[in-house]
């Protein structure tokens, strides 16, 4: 399934109608998270600035911060050379991860913590 969501790159969303979106920090560079995108989260991400993505678990189309008031703001996206992979470019509000730290890359392969919380999340989520 290809669909044109600019006159200039096709997204190819596979046969599932999703691809992986990174999230990056716009400044420092940080990943943030990954997710997946399908069309509607793309155009809904374009039409807001702010990022949305679509939950595989709940299968439904998000906001991020759309609960928690972390939202991501979009600076660029990016598109990989196969047009199957999104980079967004973002101003982060809050934590990124819903365990309460920036990213949601704050362990190491041993189980370190290498980041620190950015927030409770029992004071965010219910």
């Amino acid at each position: 399934m290809s669909d044109a969501l600019s006159p200039e790159v096709d997204l190819d969303f596979g046969e599932r109608g999703r691809i992986p979106a990174i999230a990056q920090d716009a400044e420092s560079g940080e990943v943030l998270m990954l997710a997946y995108v399908t069309p509607e989260a793309v155009r809904k991400t374009r039409e807001t600035g702010l990022a949305h993505y679509y939950s595989r678990s709940r299968e439904e189309l998000w906001q991020k911060g759309g609960t928690s008031g972390h939202v991501q703001h979009v600076r660029e996206v990016r598109v990989d050379c196969d047009g199957d992979t999104l980079l967004y470019l973002v101003d982060q509000e809050g934590g990124a991860c819903h365990t309460g730290y920036e990213t949601c890359f704050y362990r190491n392969i041993d189980g370190e913590e290498v980041a620190e919380k950015a927030f409770d999340p029992n004071d965010v989520y219910e």
